[in-house]
Protein backbone atom coordinates (compact mmCIF):
# COMPACT_ATOMS: atom_id res chain seq x y z
CA UNK A 1 0.00 0.00 0.00
CA UNK A 2 1.57 3.74 -0.90
CA UNK A 3 2.28 5.37 2.05
CA UNK A 4 -0.55 9.00 2.52
CA UNK A 5 1.10 12.18 3.37
CA UNK A 6 0.19 13.24 6.90
CA UNK A 7 -0.12 17.15 7.64
CA UNK A 8 -0.26 18.90 11.17
CA UNK A 9 -1.90 21.75 12.98
CA UNK A 10 -2.11 22.56 16.13
CA UNK A 11 -2.08 25.29 18.88
CA UNK A 12 0.90 24.17 20.86
CA UNK A 13 3.90 26.34 19.48
CA UNK A 14 7.58 25.23 18.90
CA UNK A 15 8.65 26.41 22.36
CA UNK A 16 8.57 23.23 24.23
CA UNK A 17 8.30 19.24 22.96
CA UNK A 18 4.34 18.50 21.85
CA UNK A 19 4.85 18.85 18.57
CA UNK A 20 8.14 16.77 18.43
CA UNK A 21 6.14 13.89 20.45
CA UNK A 22 3.44 13.81 17.81
CA UNK A 23 6.62 13.17 15.84
CA UNK A 24 7.97 10.85 17.38
CA UNK A 25 4.69 8.77 17.68
CA UNK A 26 4.40 9.27 13.94
CA UNK A 27 7.55 7.76 13.24
CA UNK A 28 7.24 4.61 15.96
CA UNK A 29 4.61 3.27 13.84
CA UNK A 30 6.89 4.14 10.15
CA UNK A 31 9.57 5.81 9.45
CA UNK A 32 8.61 5.75 6.05
CA UNK A 33 6.16 8.11 6.34
CA UNK A 34 6.24 11.64 5.17
CA UNK A 35 5.46 14.18 7.87
CA UNK A 36 5.04 17.52 6.91
CA UNK A 37 3.40 21.37 9.17
CA UNK A 38 0.42 23.16 8.47
CA UNK A 39 1.00 25.66 11.56
CA UNK A 40 1.32 24.92 15.06
CA UNK A 41 0.68 28.65 15.61
CA UNK A 42 -2.61 28.62 16.02
CA UNK A 43 -3.76 31.05 18.81
CA UNK A 44 -4.73 28.71 21.62
CA UNK A 45 -7.77 27.27 22.42
CA UNK A 46 -9.32 29.45 18.96
CA UNK A 47 -10.74 26.66 17.26
CA UNK A 48 -12.35 29.05 14.55
CA UNK A 49 -9.09 30.09 13.32
CA UNK A 50 -7.93 26.11 13.13
CA UNK A 51 -11.05 25.52 11.10
CA UNK A 52 -10.30 28.32 8.46
CA UNK A 53 -6.96 26.76 8.14
CA UNK A 54 -8.25 23.78 7.31
CA UNK A 55 -10.00 25.54 4.48
CA UNK A 56 -7.46 27.53 3.52
CA UNK A 57 -5.04 24.83 2.52
CA UNK A 58 -6.61 21.05 2.51
CA UNK A 59 -7.39 20.93 -0.72
CA UNK A 60 -4.22 22.38 -2.03
CA UNK A 61 -2.77 18.86 -1.25
CA UNK A 62 -2.78 15.72 -3.19
CA UNK A 63 -5.86 13.05 -2.74
CA UNK A 64 -5.26 10.96 0.18
CA UNK A 65 -3.37 13.12 2.42
CA UNK A 66 -4.21 12.90 6.19
CA UNK A 67 -4.60 15.76 7.99
CA UNK A 68 -4.30 15.97 11.89
CA UNK A 69 -5.75 18.94 13.56
CA UNK A 70 -5.27 19.93 17.46
CA UNK A 71 -6.86 22.68 18.64
CA UNK A 72 -9.34 20.93 22.05
CA UNK A 73 -9.68 22.79 24.54
CA UNK A 74 -12.06 20.49 25.54
CA UNK A 75 -9.50 17.59 25.68
CA UNK A 76 -10.41 14.57 28.50
CA UNK A 77 -14.48 15.91 28.10
CA UNK A 78 -16.93 13.77 26.68
CA UNK A 79 -16.13 15.87 23.47
CA UNK A 80 -15.65 13.18 20.42
CA UNK A 81 -12.98 12.30 18.30
CA UNK A 82 -13.55 11.67 14.95
CA UNK A 83 -12.15 10.83 11.31
CA UNK A 84 -13.99 12.17 8.32
CA UNK A 85 -13.32 11.81 4.63
CA UNK A 86 -13.91 14.47 1.95
CA UNK A 87 -15.76 13.76 -1.24
CA UNK A 88 -11.91 14.83 -2.37
CA UNK A 89 -10.87 12.01 -1.00
CA UNK A 90 -8.75 13.93 2.22
CA UNK A 91 -8.70 12.79 5.69
CA UNK A 92 -9.08 15.46 8.71
CA UNK A 93 -8.57 13.65 11.69
CA UNK A 94 -9.43 16.31 14.91
CA UNK A 95 -11.40 16.34 17.68
CA UNK A 96 -15.27 17.23 17.12
CA UNK A 97 -15.54 20.65 18.66
CA UNK A 98 -16.54 22.67 15.39
CA UNK A 99 -12.51 22.72 13.81
CA UNK A 100 -14.59 21.26 10.65
CA UNK A 101 -16.95 23.85 10.11
CA UNK A 102 -15.49 25.57 7.03
CA UNK A 103 -14.67 22.19 5.15
CA UNK A 104 -18.45 21.25 6.07
CA UNK A 105 -19.79 24.37 5.03
CA UNK A 106 -17.67 24.66 1.90
CA UNK A 107 -17.20 21.84 0.92
CA UNK A 108 -18.18 17.94 1.01
CA UNK A 109 -18.06 15.95 4.17
CA UNK A 110 -18.28 12.05 2.49
CA UNK A 111 -18.47 10.35 5.51
CA UNK A 112 -17.68 10.04 9.30
CA UNK A 113 -15.53 7.64 11.49
CA UNK A 114 -16.07 8.14 15.62
CA UNK A 115 -12.09 7.18 17.03
CA UNK A 116 -12.29 4.00 19.10
CA UNK A 117 -10.34 5.25 21.76
CA UNK A 118 -9.52 1.83 23.04
CA UNK A 119 -8.22 0.51 19.85
CA UNK A 120 -6.59 3.61 18.30
CA UNK A 121 -4.85 4.75 21.33
CA UNK A 122 -0.83 4.92 21.64
CA UNK A 123 -0.23 2.08 24.08
CA UNK A 124 0.58 2.70 27.70
CA UNK A 125 -0.99 5.96 26.97
CA UNK A 126 -3.93 4.90 29.42
CA UNK A 127 -3.52 7.87 32.42
CA UNK A 128 -3.16 10.45 30.61
CA UNK A 129 -6.32 12.78 29.58
CA UNK A 130 -4.27 15.74 28.52
CA UNK A 131 -2.34 14.87 25.17
CA UNK A 132 -4.51 13.11 23.20
CA UNK A 133 -2.98 15.04 20.11
CA UNK A 134 -0.08 12.25 20.86
CA UNK A 135 -1.98 9.46 21.99
CA UNK A 136 -5.34 9.65 20.06
CA UNK A 137 -5.02 11.82 16.68
CA UNK A 138 -1.72 11.24 15.43
CA UNK A 139 -1.15 7.61 16.52
CA UNK A 140 -4.34 7.11 14.31
CA UNK A 141 -3.08 8.91 11.78
CA UNK A 142 -0.23 7.34 11.72
CA UNK A 143 -1.76 3.71 11.74
CA UNK A 144 -3.96 4.92 8.71
CA UNK A 145 -1.31 6.03 6.78
CA UNK A 146 1.14 2.99 6.95
CA UNK A 147 -1.61 0.63 6.31
CA UNK A 148 -1.79 -0.77 9.61
CA UNK A 149 -5.19 0.08 9.64
CA UNK A 150 -8.10 0.80 7.63
CA UNK A 151 -10.80 4.39 7.15
CA UNK A 152 -13.38 1.64 8.33
CA UNK A 153 -11.56 0.51 11.48
CA UNK A 154 -11.00 3.72 13.11
CA UNK A 155 -15.01 3.40 14.75
CA UNK A 156 -18.23 3.23 13.77
CA UNK A 157 -19.86 5.19 11.43
CA UNK A 158 -21.78 9.00 12.48
CA UNK A 159 -23.61 11.37 10.08
CA UNK A 160 -22.09 13.96 8.68
CA UNK A 161 -25.30 16.47 9.99
CA UNK A 162 -23.84 15.42 13.73
CA UNK A 163 -20.49 17.00 13.19
CA UNK A 164 -20.51 20.10 15.62
CA UNK A 165 -19.89 23.28 13.28
CA UNK A 166 -19.50 27.42 14.97
CA UNK A 167 -22.00 29.77 13.46
CA UNK A 168 -20.82 30.72 9.97
CA UNK A 169 -22.67 32.91 7.50
CA UNK A 170 -22.61 33.71 3.88
CA UNK A 171 -22.04 36.74 1.99
CA UNK A 172 -24.55 38.21 -0.01
CA UNK A 173 -25.43 41.27 -2.19
CA UNK A 174 -27.93 43.67 -1.73
CA UNK A 175 -28.89 47.41 -2.89
CA UNK A 176 -25.51 47.89 -4.71
CA UNK A 177 -23.58 46.52 -1.80
CA UNK A 178 -21.39 43.76 -0.57
CA UNK A 179 -22.08 42.59 2.92
CA UNK A 180 -19.78 39.87 4.49
CA UNK A 181 -17.57 39.17 7.70
CA UNK A 182 -14.13 39.00 8.12
CA UNK A 183 -12.90 35.23 8.63
CA UNK A 184 -9.32 35.75 9.39
CA UNK A 185 -6.05 37.54 9.81
CA UNK A 186 -3.75 37.04 7.05
CA UNK A 187 -1.05 36.52 9.81
CA UNK A 188 1.81 37.96 10.32
CA UNK A 189 1.58 40.73 7.88
CA UNK A 190 -2.11 41.58 9.72
CA UNK A 191 -4.16 42.05 6.74
CA UNK A 192 -8.27 40.92 6.72
CA UNK A 193 -9.62 38.22 5.15
CA UNK A 194 -13.43 39.10 4.48
CA UNK A 195 -16.16 35.66 3.40
CA UNK A 196 -16.72 37.97 0.75
CA UNK A 197 -16.27 36.51 -2.65
CA UNK A 198 -14.83 37.94 -5.59
CA UNK A 199 -17.34 36.52 -8.16
CA UNK A 200 -19.53 38.66 -6.09
CA UNK A 201 -17.95 41.74 -5.76
CA UNK A 202 -18.04 41.76 -9.12
CA UNK A 203 -21.69 42.58 -9.16
CA UNK A 204 -21.04 45.93 -8.06
CA UNK A 205 -18.92 47.05 -11.45
CA UNK A 206 -16.04 47.90 -9.62
CA UNK A 207 -12.69 47.65 -11.81
CA UNK A 208 -9.45 48.14 -10.63
CA UNK A 209 -8.62 52.05 -9.25
CA UNK A 210 -12.59 52.23 -8.14
CA UNK A 211 -12.75 53.80 -4.90
CA UNK A 212 -14.63 51.28 -2.42
CA UNK A 213 -16.34 53.02 0.58
CA UNK A 214 -15.82 50.32 3.59
CA UNK A 215 -17.70 49.92 6.50
CA UNK A 216 -16.35 47.83 8.80
CA UNK A 217 -18.55 46.98 12.30
CA UNK A 218 -18.54 45.14 15.68
CA UNK A 219 -21.45 44.77 17.54
CA UNK A 220 -22.91 47.72 15.67
CA UNK A 221 -20.72 49.92 16.72
CA UNK A 222 -18.54 51.46 13.60
CA UNK A 223 -15.25 50.04 13.94
CA UNK A 224 -13.71 51.23 10.09
CA UNK A 225 -15.64 53.45 7.73
CA UNK A 226 -13.35 55.48 5.22
CA UNK A 227 -12.69 54.95 1.26
CA UNK A 228 -10.18 52.41 0.32
CA UNK A 229 -8.69 51.98 -3.41
CA UNK A 230 -9.70 48.35 -5.28
CA UNK A 231 -6.02 47.30 -6.21
CA UNK A 232 -4.65 44.55 -8.04
CA UNK A 233 -1.44 44.09 -5.59
CA UNK A 234 -0.32 45.93 -3.22
CA UNK A 235 2.49 47.69 -4.89
CA UNK A 236 -0.09 49.47 -7.22
CA UNK A 237 -0.48 52.22 -3.98
CA UNK A 238 2.13 54.12 -1.71
CA UNK A 239 3.34 52.66 1.78
CA UNK A 240 1.02 53.31 3.95
CA UNK A 241 -1.75 53.24 1.92
CA UNK A 242 -4.91 50.59 2.45
CA UNK A 243 -6.34 48.68 -0.52
CA UNK A 244 -9.07 46.19 -0.98
CA UNK A 245 -7.62 43.03 -3.30
CA UNK A 246 -8.47 39.41 -4.20
CA UNK A 247 -7.18 37.45 -1.82
CA UNK A 248 -5.38 33.51 -2.54
CA UNK A 249 -8.75 32.49 -1.74
CA UNK A 250 -10.50 34.58 -4.15
CA UNK A 251 -12.30 36.19 -1.79
CA UNK A 252 -11.81 40.10 -0.89
CA UNK A 253 -9.22 41.11 1.87
CA UNK A 254 -8.32 44.28 3.32
CA UNK A 255 -4.37 45.53 3.94
CA UNK A 256 -2.29 48.39 4.06
CA UNK A 257 0.72 48.61 1.64
CA UNK A 258 3.68 47.73 3.94
CA UNK A 259 1.44 48.05 6.89
CA UNK A 260 -1.09 46.03 9.60
CA UNK A 261 -4.50 46.69 8.62
CA UNK A 262 -5.56 45.25 12.28
CA UNK A 263 -2.99 46.78 13.97
CA UNK A 264 -4.06 50.36 12.85
CA UNK A 265 -7.97 49.30 13.24
CA UNK A 266 -7.46 46.76 15.95
CA UNK A 267 -10.38 44.74 14.29
CA UNK A 268 -10.74 40.99 14.94
CA UNK A 269 -12.69 38.06 13.37
CA UNK A 270 -15.24 36.21 13.33
CA UNK A 271 -19.24 36.46 12.34
CA UNK A 272 -19.32 39.39 14.52
CA UNK A 273 -16.86 41.48 12.64
CA UNK A 274 -19.59 42.87 9.73
CA UNK A 275 -18.33 44.61 6.66
CA UNK A 276 -19.95 46.00 3.92
CA UNK A 277 -18.21 47.48 0.08
CA UNK A 278 -19.92 50.23 -1.59
CA UNK A 279 -18.58 51.15 -5.01
CA UNK A 280 -18.11 55.35 -4.92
Amino acid sequence: MTKQLLVLQSDFGISDGAVSAMYGVINSVSIDLQIYDLTHQIPQFNIWEASYRLLQTVTYWPKNTIFVSIVDPGVGSKRRSVAVLTEDGHYIITPDNGTLTHIAHYGTIKEVRLIDEEKNRLPKSGASHTFHGRDIFAYTAARLAAGVIKFDDIGPKAAPESIVSLSLSDSYIENSQAFGTIDIIDRPFGNLWTNIRRTDFLQLDANYGDSIEVLIKHHDRVVFKNFVTYSRSFADLRIGEPLIYVNSLDNLGLGINQGSFVDAYSVGTGTSWEVTLKKV
